[in-house]
């Protein structure tokens, strides 16, 4: 088994290959260290990788590099490399987000062969593309109705996955994260904001009025599902991958400032367009299917994701 891993220098990417390598499993990683967040964390994330034989790193902008050539002989493919973010993806940016998110998908999915050298090809999508759904717990079955350019996206990220499943039959599936988080959390998703004013003494910036609800994945368990969609059989097209932890953004920052050992001062602000009110995934596809049971509760993620932020 050989594992390319796209977006490799990542949060999920970092964490997926070094899980990949503990069990023994060859990965070659690629990576374009877009500068979306400092590409010095994202080389941060690789130092240990970085000296094992057993993987290796390719620096390539797929937009632009001949996907083929970073196939490299896998058997296996998990593709997470896309611009993340609902905010920063309106305006004349969503250009950029169509290119990465789109057109690269596009591009590696018509560049894996036909037949057998390939096993299986998993492409990250997320819970962005129901936009603000119907029902709570949201299954699969949910009419996607994305509210935001990433959302959008992504859909389009999943609707090419369905082409080439269902004319080329590529053995390929989407896994719908909601919401993930853990060490090496990138530096603009919230929780890591969050814990960052916290060690400064500073009030985080809360849009809209706290009540709003998430359901937060711990990276491990997003990790655990990547792998079982690797190599367990996948009827379905596309899995919600969520962790069960449904709580409003005001306990979880009640359970922050419980860690920290301080209330966690907060200063409200107008919700951003995109933003859902409530997530919650309905997992039951992926239990049967992949064997996916969360295991990590929300407060013991966060308290990992502490340890790391303040120990960096």
């Amino acid at each position: 088994m050989r594992v390319l891993v796209t977006g490799v220098a990542g949060f999920l990417g970092s964490s997926l290959a070094e899980t990949l390598r503990a069990q023994g499993i060859e990965v070659r990683g690629v990576d374009a260290f877009t500068p979306n967040y400092d590409p010095a964390r994202k080389r941060a994330n690789l130092s240990r990788l970085l000296r094992d034989p057993g993987f290796q790193l390719e620096e390539v902008d797929l937009r632009i590099a001949p996907p083929g050539s970073v196939l490299g002989g896998a058997t296996h493919v998990v593709h997470l490399a896309a611009l993340p973010g609902v905010r920063p993806s309106w305006g004349e940016s969503f250009r950029a987000y169509a290119e990465h998110n789109i057109l690269v998908t596009q591009r590696l999915l018509e560049a894996i062969p036909r037949g057998r050298a390939v096993e299986r090809v998993v492409v990250a999508s997320s819970s962005s593309i129901y936009g603000a759904p119907t029902r709570l717990p949201t299954p699969e079955d949910e009419l996607p109705r994305p509210i935001s350019p990433y959302g959008v996206t992504k859909l389009a990220t999943e609707a090419l996955v369905h082409a080439y499943r269902h004319e080329r039959f590529l053995p390929a599936v989407s896994l719908r994260y909601f919401t993930v988080y853990g060490p090496r959390q990138r530096p603009d998703m919230g929780f890591h904001r969050f814990f960052e004013a916290a060690r400064r003494g500073e009030p985080v910036t809360v849009y809209g009025d706290g009540r709003q609800t998430r359901d937060f994945t711990y990276v491990d368990d997003a990790v655990s599902a990547t792998i079982a969609a690797l190599t367990r059989p996948v009827p379905e097209v596309a899995y919600n991958v969520g962790g069960g932890n449904r709580v409003s953004l005001n306990e979880v920052l009640d359970t922050m400032g419980r860690i920290v050992g301080r209330p966690i001062e907060r200063k409200h602000v107008e919700p951003q367009p995109g933003d859902p009110r409530d997530t919650a995934s309905d997992t039951r596809l992926a239990r049967r299917d992949l064997g996916f049971e969360p295991r990590t509760a929300l407060e013991e993620g966060l308290r990992k994701q502490w340890e790391w932020q303040r120990n960096p």
